[in-house]
């Protein structure tokens, strides 16, 4: 009986960590049964304040706002928020935005947020937030508008390389590539939410307020706690694949480390959403949110992959009978990841770089080592020229 109880925990351990290979492609046939369609409501042109934060770095700046001058839609305020950062060399001679620095320093994304809207020259009835390192394309708010006039009140664009100037770049945005087509096109397709990516992303003014005006969120991961505060109010997040900006990918090993620390903290702290959100989803019979409860349990890419291939490697010894279907589920999730790449607008430059996936999962693995620390580490990813990499991908 011992034995029997310690292989049934056993395959139930394995079911828990091996759905997530199959997930991608379950979810892929339920957007291919069940997709939904987008039905515009109204039709109303937004009031849009432009939030951008910078803390301690101010040199990609100005190639943002140049950006966003560009826009075809008109009727925005950009606010820069630049926390405990030098300002004395920024000068925007534009009435359409508006340098602000505050006092003491904030090191908070929200505080950072909340600092912008208390200083908003009109009551913008919706607001973006674009990262100090990003630049948004022509018709960002126009391709915004088309949800919020559909009836939603929050919406993820997408986010594409800025830069692909190395492998490890390159795979940064195969990884952004394969969570874009499910956490956002399919997950919202199927009549869930849209994960947030926290940045590229918009709200009505009063939905961002109502959800976070009375919480203190330190350390990084304010997008975690906005997505589920959104869900659990009963809101959808749409996810706009052509309200597009442009992240800078990073091309440091180090900084990879660090920044990867930081997103594996985020996840160990606010994971634990997801089983509420779940309980919620199956006692309000709510599709929203039961699906994105599951999605929030999910562990991060490189973290299942890695439990995923323990469970084999344990099974050659312990339950090699499990092996033919170990292999079946990496056969699934790799086809999944390929469809993603050959479905979205993937350069070929990702596509030399994937050899190098062990290389980067392995960077991953030794951020796993920071993550008691992360919370010290910057709030913010430095940007710069990488000193060392595995090679050029161009």
């Amino acid at each position: 009986m011992g034995l029997n109880l310690f292989q049934n925990s056993w395959v139930f351990i394995q079911l828990l960590v091996g759905y997530n290979l199959v997930f991608p492609l379950l979810l892929l046939l339920l957007y291919v049964v069940f997709k939904k369609k987008l039905i515009g409501v109204v039709d109303s042109q937004g009031d849009y304040a432009i939030i951008i934060t910078a803390f301690e770095q101010t040199h990609t700046l100005k190639a943002v706002v140049d950006s966003i001058l560009q826009l075809k839609y008109t009727n925005y305020l950009i606010y820069i928020v630049a926390d405990n950062c030098d300002i004395s060399e920024l000068n925007f001679n534009n009435e359409k935005v508006i340098l602000l620095r505050p006092e003491n320093v904030l090191a908070s994304n929200t505080r950072s947020h909340f600092f912008a809207i208390e200083h908003f020259k009109r009551p913008h009835n919706r607001l973006t937030i674009i990262d100090s390192d990003n630049i948004v394309t022509v018709d960002y708010l126009d391709q915004l508008n088309v949800f919020f006039n559909a009836g939603f009140s929050a919406v993820q664009g997408v986010r594409n390389p800025k830069n692909l100037n190395n492998t490890l770049a390159c795979l940064d945005a195969a990884r952004d590539i394969y969570y874009h087509f499910y956490d956002g096109l399919l997950l919202f397709g199927v009549g869930s939410s849209a994960t947030l990516a926290g940045s590229g992303m918009a709200f009505t003014t009063e939905l961002y307020t109502t959800c976070l005006l009375q919480l203190s969120i330190e350390g990084a991961g304010f997008d975690k706690v906005l997505q589920n505060e959104i869900v659990k109010r009963g809101y959808r997040i749409a996810y706009a694949p052509n309200a597009e900006v442009l992240d800078e990918k990073t091309a440091n090993s180090d900084q990879l480390v660090k920044q990867r620390a930081r997103w594996i903290n985020t996840w160990f702290r606010y994971f634990k959403f997801g089983f509420g959100m779940v309980f919620n989803g199956l006692i309000q019979f709510n599709w929203n949110k039961f699906l994105f409860g599951w999605v929030l349990l999910r562990p991060p890419l490189f973290i299942f992959l890695a439990m995923s291939i323990c469970c084999l490697t344990i099974d050659v010894f312990v339950f090699p009978a499990l092996i033919p279907y170990w292999l079946i589920a990496f056969a699934l999730f790799l086809i999944g990841f390929i469809i993603a790449l050959l479905l979205s607008k993937t350069d070929k430059r990702i596509y030399r770089s994937l050899w190098g996936i062990p290389y980067f999962i392995f960077h991953q693995l030794l951020s796993l080592l920071k993550v008691n620390k992360a919370n010290a580490l910057s709030i913010a990813t430095k940007h710069s020229v990488p000193t060392s990499n595995i090679g050029h991908a161009d």
